[in-house]
C-alpha cells in the first residue's frame, strides 16, 4: 500500500531499530501508522553498512530489545560482539515476528515535511512524488545514517573502484590479488582493515588522526552463558540502565579515582580493564573523562600497548594518538595493531605526506604516486543531524530545520525543536545521551516517552506539543555546561561537527550519563510536560 494522499496519526522516517520500535508502540496505542524507509528492507545502519568486519561495539546480549520477554528468550546470539549479518538477521526476525513490513514502505525517501498550523498536521513529500499527512512526525533516521563522501581532487579520473564503508555493495567485494588503499582510521576502518589486509595483495592505510583502539576480545558465547543471561535478563537490563553508558551490566563501574591508587595498583587495574576490552575500559576509573592527569596516564598505557604490539617503532609512533582518550569515539577492534606487522600493509601519515588527490591509477602525495586497483573511503558520518538537515523540514513559520541548526542543533531533551510542533526525534543524538550509550536502550526510552506523551495528549484533548523556546535554550546551555566539566569536548570529532566542513561547532551529546538523562526526562513528564507547550 502506498502513502499517496493518505492520512496517518503517526508517520515514521526510518526502519532501523528506532523506527521499528516506534511502529510497535504506535500500534499498541491504537494509532494509524506508516514507516517510510529509503532502503530496500529493514535494518537502518545495519542494512547499509556491510563492509568487511562490520560488527557492533556493544555486547550482543545488551544490543537488543527488552520490551518483549518472549523475544528475549527465543533469540540466541552467537558471539560476544555480533557481526552485521547476525544483527540484520535479528532485525529481520523482529520484523517478521511482529509483522512489521505490512506498515513499512521501502525504497522511498522522504524529501520534505511541512507543518500546517491550521490543520495541526504535517504534510510529507516523497522523492517518488507521493504525499501524505500525519498528526505526528517521528524522525527515526538514526545518529550515524549519512556517510560522508568527500570529493578528492582528480577522483573522477581514477580508473579503479571506489567504495564507501557506509554504502557497501550488498553482494560484497573480493579484494583478492588487488592493491587496495583505505582512507581513514575511524571505527569502520579499524574493523575492516585487518580483513582487507588478509585478502588483498597489498594494503595502504592513509591516516590523518590515529584512533585509540581497545581490544574486543571477541569470542563465541557458550550455551551456559546464554542460559545464564536468559534466566535473569531483567536484572541485566535494570543494571544496564544504572550504568553511565547504559551498557556493561556484567561489569563493575568503578567509583575509585586514579589518585587513590598506587602506581602498581593503577597498572593492575588498567591491565584488568584491557583484558576485558571494549567500552568497559573507560569504566576502569571514575575520573578518566574528568581529570587530565588520569586521562594522560591512561593514554600512556594504551601507547605502551601499541609499542609492545607493532614491531616497527616508526609505524608504532604514527599509530599513537596524542589526544584525549574517549574524546573521540573509542574504537573496539580485533587484530588492528597487529595488522601493521604484515609485510603487505603500509601506513601513510597524511599530516607528513598530504593526500594531494587521485590520479588515473592511484593516489598522489608529496612522496609520489602509489597505484591501486581499489580505494576504500572510511571517512565517517555527518552524525546526529545530517539525516534531518537533508530533508526540507519546515515548521510553523516556514523556517527550515536546516536553517535553525545552521549555528548548532538546538533541541529540548533531544526530543523536540521549538517551532516544529508534533515532530519527535528518536535516538538521533543532539541534546540527548544517545551518542554515548547503548543506542537500543536510548531508543526504547525515547519511544516509550513519546508514547506516554501522545497518550497524555489524547487524554487531555491536546492536538499539538512543541518545545518552548526558553526551555530549549536552557537545555542547550545545560548540555554545553555539563560537557565543559568533562574532557569529552577536547578533540575535534563528529560529536562537535568538526569532521564536516562548514558544520557548526557545538557539542551535541548530553554526557551526564544515561541514568541522569532518563531522570530529567521523567521529571519533565511528571511536572505536566514542563517546557513543552500543549495546545
Amino acid at each position: 500500500m502506498t502513502t499517496r494522499n493518505k492520512h496517518f496519526d503517526v508517520l515514521i522516517i526510518g526502519a532501523g531499530f528506532s523506527g521499528l520500535y516506534m511502529l510497535i508502540k504506535a500500534r499498541e496505542l491504537g494509532l494509524s501508522v506508516k514507516v517510510i524507509e529509503a532502503g530496500g528492507d529493514v535494518g537502518g545502519t545495519w542494512y547499509w553498512n556491510r563492509y568487511p568486519g562490520a560488527r557492533c561495539d556493544v555486547e550482543s546480549i545488551e544490543y537488543s530489545y527488552e520490551f518483549d520477554e518472549e523475544l528475549q528468550q527465543e533469540w540466541d546470539w552467537s558471539e560476544r560482539y555480533a557481526t552485521q549479518p547476525e544483527i540484520l538477521r535479528y532485525i529481520n526476525h523482529v520484523a517478521e515476528r511482529f509483522d512489521l513490513r505490512s506498515d513499512i514502505q521501502f525504497d522511498t525517501r522522504v524529501t520534505g515535511a511541512h507543518f500546517n498550523a491550521e490543520a495541526h498536521q504535517w504534510s510529507v513529500e516523497m522523492e517518488n512524488g507521493q504525499t501524505c499527512t500525519a498528526q505526528f512526525l517521528v524522525a527515526a533516521s538514526g545518529p550515524l545514517s549519512v556517510p560522508l563522501k568527500p570529493k578528492f581532487p582528480g577522483q573522477d579520473q581514477f580508473q579503479g573502484d571506489i567504495y564507501y564503508t557506509g554504502y557497501w555493495p550488498h553482494e560484497g567485494v573480493d579484494f583478492t590479488g588487488q592493491r587496495v588503499a583505505v582512507i581513514g582510521t575511524g571505527s569502520s576502518a579499524v574493523q575492516s582493515i585487518p580483513l582487507i589486509a588478509e585478502q588483498a595483495d597489498s594494503l595502504t592505510v592513509y591516516q590523518r588522526t590515529p584512533a585509540y583502539v581497545v581490544p574486543a576480545h571477541n569470542r563465541p558465547l557458550s550455551t551456559e552463558e546464554r542460559t545464564s543471561v536468559k534466566a535473569d535478563y531483567a536484572t541485566l537490563r535494570t543494571r544496564a540502565k544504572e550504568m553511565h553508558f547504559a551498557l556493561g551490566a556484567k561489569y563493575i563501574q568503578e567509583e575509585t579515582l586514579m589518585a587513590e591508587h598506587s602506581l602498581e595498583q593503577r597498572k593492575s587495574r588498567l591491565e584488568k580493564a584491557w583484558a576485558v576490552g571494549g567500552f568497559i575500559f573507560l569504566y576502569a576509573y571514575a575520573d578518566i573523562m574528568f581529570d587530565p592527569a588520569t586521562n594522560h596516564e591512561v593514554a600512556e598505557f594504551i601507547r605502551g600497548k601499541i609499542a609492545s604490539v607493532v614491531k616497527d617503532p616508526a609505524i608504532a609512533s604514527i599509530l599513537m594518538s596524542r589526544g584525549v582518550v574517549g574524546s573521540k569515539r573509542l574504537c573496539v577492534g580485533t587484530n588492528y595493531y597487529e595488522t601493521y606487522n604484515r609485510d603487505n600493509v603500509s601506513l601513510v601519515d597524511i599530516n607528513e605526506f598530504p593526500l594531494q588527490g587521485f590520479t588515473a591509477v592511484g593516489i598522489e602525495t608529496p612522496a609520489g604516486e602509489r597505484p591501486y586497483d581499489a580505494i576504500v573511503s572510511a571517512t565517517g558520518f555527518d552524525a546526529m543531524t545530517g539525516a534531518l538537515t537533508r530533508i526540507d523540514i519546515r515548521g510553523v513559520n516556514g523556517d527550515t530545520l536546516k536553517q535553525r541548526w545552521s549555528e548548532g542543533a538546538d533541541t529540548y531533551l533531544g526530543l523536540q525543536v521549538s517551532g516544529f510542533p508534533n515532530l519527535f526525534i528518536v535516538a538521533a543524538g543532539p541534546g540527548s545521551s544517545t551518542a554515548f550509550t547503548n543506542v537500543i536502550k536510548s531508543t526504547e526510552h525515547h519511544v516509550e516517552w513519546i508514547g506516554d506523551c501522545i497518550i497524555h495528549m489524547r487524554e487531555t484533548g491536546k492536538h499539538t506539543v512543541e518545545a518552548e523556546p526558553a526551555a530549549e535554550s536552557a537545555w542547550v546551555e545545560h548540555v554545553q555546561e555539563v560537557a565543559n566539566t568533562t574532557l569529552f569536548p577536547q578533540e575535534k570529532s563528529f560529536y562537535n561537527g568538526a569532521n564536516v566542513p562548514g558544520k557548526a561547532r557545538v557539542y551535541l551529546p548530553y554526557v551526564a550519563g544515561f541514568p541522569v538523562y532518563v531522570q530529567k526526562c521523567k521529571d519533565v513528564a511528571s511536572n505536566g510536560y514542563e517546557g513543552f507547550k500543549l495546545t
